[in-house]
């Protein structure tokens, strides 16, 4: 296949699946299966192009982070909770993140465990939808300290590929009493800070490949998944908000299962 064309269907994968809770790094690793390319050769890309659905969120909220921005100058007990609660929560995935580098890396190459984790995943999203009282708390703004850090800490499961990190981040949210609306925008703004660090490592450990442009997937590969994304990203945040606030995160679940019992079959195969 065209790697420029690849790196569309990534983009569109990615843009598609990042923020609803079905897991985009396992889909980007069961689509290095179906469309059949070597997943090691476009790990770089599949991190990168991340950034494009996190733009994505800039763009969708920049009220809310011009208004925390104004807030923190005039030094509102808002805008410096947000802050403190994005903090609280971002600061588990550092850890762990730094600390497991190297296993988290050998199970992005298990395509078996995202089936069997999107199977897991969905069942525990139709747990928590039938168990969750309805949430009190609204506004990340207004989010007591230990509920921003249980999210955090929550947000480490997608270190397990097919876990989902918008999944884990939201079904624990509403798990501790927040709203769905707030509980997936957190889940959007968690986002920020968490993939910039994962981009961050990633164009770290691979800077010298991608500044010789040795590789088969070079910088136009990556720029053209980033715009992708970043387009696909943007539609997806305003629907999915929205519906998810009157209906509910069954549907996503309900997918999870049966994506995950066809790919344990296909794979078994």
């Amino acid at each position: 296949m065209d790697l420029i064309v690849t790196a569309i269907l990534l983009g569109i994968v990615e843009g598609l699946t990042e923020f609803i809770p079905v897991s985009s790094t396992g889909h980007l690793i069961l689509a290095s299966e179906i469309f059949g390319y070597d997943a090691q050769t476009w790990a770089v890309f599949n991190v990168v192009i991340q950034l494009g659905a996190i733009l994505a969120v800039v763009v969708q909220y920049w009220r809310t982070f011009w208004a925390v921005g104004m807030g923190l100058l005039r030094l509102e007990q808002t805008a410096i909770r947000f802050v403190v609660n994005l903090l609280a929560a971002f600061i588990p995935a550092v850890v762990l993140g730094l600390l497991f580098k190297d296993q988290i890396h050998m199970l992005l190459g298990s395509p078996k465990v995202v089936a069997w984790a999107l199977i897991a995943g969905g069942v525990a999203i139709l747990t928590v939808e039938r168990l969750a009282k309805p949430g009190a708390y609204v506004g990340l703004g207004q989010l007591p300290l230990r509920q921003a850090l249980g999210v955090g800490v929550l947000q480490c499961l997608a270190m397990i590929p097919g876990v989902s990190r918008s999944g884990a981040t939201i079904m624990g949210a509403l798990a501790m009493g927040i709203d769905r609306r707030t509980a997936a925008e957190f889940s959007f703004f968690l986002a920020i800070p968490t993939m910039l660090g994962a981009t961050t490592l990633e164009l770290l450990d691979n800077r010298a490949a991608l500044m010789a442009g040795t590789g088969p997937v070079g910088w136009s590969h990556i720029a053209v998944g980033f715009a992708v994304s970043f387009v696909v990203a943007l539609a997806v945040i305003k629907v999915f908000v929205a519906y998810v606030s009157r209906a509910g995160f069954a549907p996503f679940a309900w997918y999870r299962i049966a994506a995950g019992a066809l790919a344990v079959f296909l794979l078994s195969r």
